[in-house]
């Protein structure tokens, strides 16, 4: 998963993203089960720890962890295939956190950011994308284009504080 290149629409804005810069990454593959899920998401809070700063904001560090829990659960729950993995990133670009959570099941599309609606009282399920939209700055759904590999890519960024200058 590690060089494929991602294909899909804008932000959800009606704007292209711009270019960005990636400082330090975190890439790891877990198992398609519940543990899995579970290890990626402390696995997020750890990782922001260790990058110290600005990563490790009480803020920052809630929503990441909130937003992984969601999409790493998603990824097993829906996108989960027999035997493969799923693989979460966490990547510092310019100003923002990045989560890319990206499973191997093609015919599961999740709405984008545009369709989430939130579900009924009574549903038992259909909240984890509606807390990504909320928690998320940014996120969006990408089609894994990976030597014919079948999957997809969800993707959320989580904004910075900003320093502040004496």
């Amino acid at each position: 998963m590690e060089n494929c290149r991602f294909q899909g629409p804008d932000w959800g804005h009606g704007r292209t993203p711009t270019t960005v810069t990636v400082s330090r990454t975190l890439a790891q593959r877990l198992s398609g089960t519940p543990r899995g899920a579970r290890l990626a998401r402390h696995l997020a809070v750890a990782q922001l720890h260790a990058w110290g700063g600005r990563f490790a904001s009480a803020e920052v560090i809630d929503r990441v962890e909130v937003i992984v829990a969601e999409l790493a659960a998603n990824a097993v729950t829906h996108g989960r295939v027999p035997g493969r993995d799923f693989e979460l990133r966490l990547s510092l670009v310019t100003g923002s956190v990045r989560v890319e959570v990206t499973d191997t099941r093609a015919e599961r599309r999740p709405p984008g950011p545009r369709d989430v609606r939130p579900s009924g009282p009574l549903d038992a399920g259909g909240r984890g994308l509606v807390l990504v939209a909320a928690l998320a700055d940014r996120w969006e759904v990408l089609e894994r284009d990976c030597d014919g590999a079948p999957g997809k890519t969800v993707r959320a960024e989580v904004d910075l504080p900003l320093r502040r200058r004496p």
